[in-house]
């Protein structure tokens, strides 16, 4: 038997004490596994205070000083699942260049700076993973760049998101608008108490751009991702796409493009109930792969929680404890491909537009007079009066996404049209 694999944890919250009691429940799994015992020799938190009497470790273990625990001479590994760009970044480079693989679950900080940790990882020779940033427990990135390393993945599309699916989830299936069913997912704890960063698409754009760059091995920041969040999606729209035989689901979509470069957004948007994510319900999450050879693969599980997140925490520690013990690191970055990455306005779309019109003659054919001057093509319209007014229901054909804007900005200004109730894009 070999000596322990010593491991430093930063963070002490509802992931890092789930990855506390895994470490004492699984250990002897884990020492099988790995060929050696998982020792804890530090854990980084906020508070020293704090009551953490319920956890199986002896409280001499706890440390206010992060930095002075990675820099340890016997710590192995590090793991991270603090958050958050800075402090977490200093921490995590510092080990890396001293040679200490290192887990974490940090996704902003993956798709602000990933580049900084894959290039301290390099320097140091050591090993970085982070299957716990995307999806929780659901094994998906490490498919992405090992087993399908070999195969050309044409689109990522997925519902990376819990609390945003929760709620349009809730949203389809009661037809309560969008500040109930936030706050029923908040009662529930889907919901932070401040939501933004999910309900305005911030989370699912971090993922979007760590996906994208397994997936096309470019590197990818969040702030190459476009993003439009849930918060203007009404229980109009929702009734409206289930007329169509759609529901409306919050989509993180990268693909390659006809000229060679890479696309990648976060936007709602209405798919067919024959889809496999249409039927992904409540806190769940999903993600549709498309490769040349391999085809549709589709990987669906619990996206979030203490408990999910540390099993995945788990799983990068089995393969980081018996890289090391052999000798070895995992494939480095693969970024080779550095390929371009498109604006939104590149981008083929097709578009659901809701007007509220006057109801009067020659209203349609203005209408899609405007839709035809910007090359916009049509798909069906669907016209309701009532009174001295109308609505007009348009769905589009594929078009660029710049042009499909623009013929949008135009109809507001007419004077016969009222008001653009909504716009959502139309996916599959």
């Amino acid at each position: 038997m070999a000596d322990s694999v010593k491991v430093a944890l930063l963070g002490c919250g509802a992931v890092g004490s789930e990855v506390v009691r895994l470490l004492h429940e699984q250990a002897d799994d884990l020492t099988a596994r790995i060929g050696a015992p998982v020792e804890l020799v530090g854990i980084a938190v906020r508070r020293a205070g704090r009551d953490r009497s319920d956890l199986p470790v002896k409280p001499d273990l706890f440390t206010t000083d992060a930095l002075g625990l990675v820099k340890r001479d016997d710590v192995d590994v590090v793991i991270e699942v603090v958050g958050g760009i800075e402090p977490a970044r200093t921490w995590l480079v510092e080990a890396l260049r001293a040679g200490k693989s290192v887990i974490t679950g940090n996704k902003a900080l993956l798709a602000e700076d990933g580049g900084s940790l894959h290039d301290a990882a390099a320097e140091g020779g050591a090993d970085l993973y982070y299957e716990a940033s995307v999806a929780g427990a659901i094994p998906l990135l490490r498919p992405l760049r090992e087993s399908l390393h070999g195969d050309r993945i044409t689109q990522v599309t997925g519902i990376v998101n819990g609390t945003t699916n929760f709620i349009l989830s809730a949203m389809d299936a009661t037809g309560a608008g969008f500040s109930e069913a936030l706050e029923e997912a908040t009662a529930l704890g889907y919901a932070e108490a401040d939501p933004t960063a999910d309900v305005e698409g911030f989370d699912a754009a971090a993922k979007a751009a760590i996906l994208a760059s397994l997936a096309f091995h470019t590197r990818v920041r969040a702030a190459d991702v476009y993003r439009e969040g849930i918060t203007e999606v009404s229980a109009a729209d929702v009734a409206s796409a289930k007329a169509m035989g759609c529901t409306i689901k919050l989509l993180c979509i990268a693909g390659r493009t006809a000229d060679g470069g890479v696309s990648v957004r976060v936007h709602p948007a209405m798919i067919p109930r024959t889809h496999p994510l249409a039927g992904v319900g409540e806190a769940f999450n999903a993600v549709f792969v498309e490769a040349e050879a391999a085809g549709q693969l589709m990987f669906y599980g619990r996206g979030a929680g203490g408990a999910p997140t540390a099993s995945a925490v788990l799983g990068d520690l089995v393969a980081v404890g018996r890289n090391r013990l052999a000798g070895v690191r995992a494939a480095s970055e693969s970024a080779y491909a550095d390929l371009a990455v498109h604006p939104m306005g590149e981008v083929r779309t097709r578009y659901h537009v809701s007007l509220d019109v006057a109801d009067r003659a020659g209203v349609l054919a203005s209408v899609a007079g405007v839709f035809a001057s910007h090359d916009v093509s049509i798909a069906t319209v669907n016209q309701s009066g009532r009174g001295a007014e109308a609505s007009l229901v348009i769905v589009t054909h594929s078009a660029p996404d710049s042009a499909l804007a623009a013929t949008v900005a135009e109809l507001r200004q007419l004077d016969f049209v009222r008001a653009v109730a909504s716009v959502l894009r139309v996916e599959f």
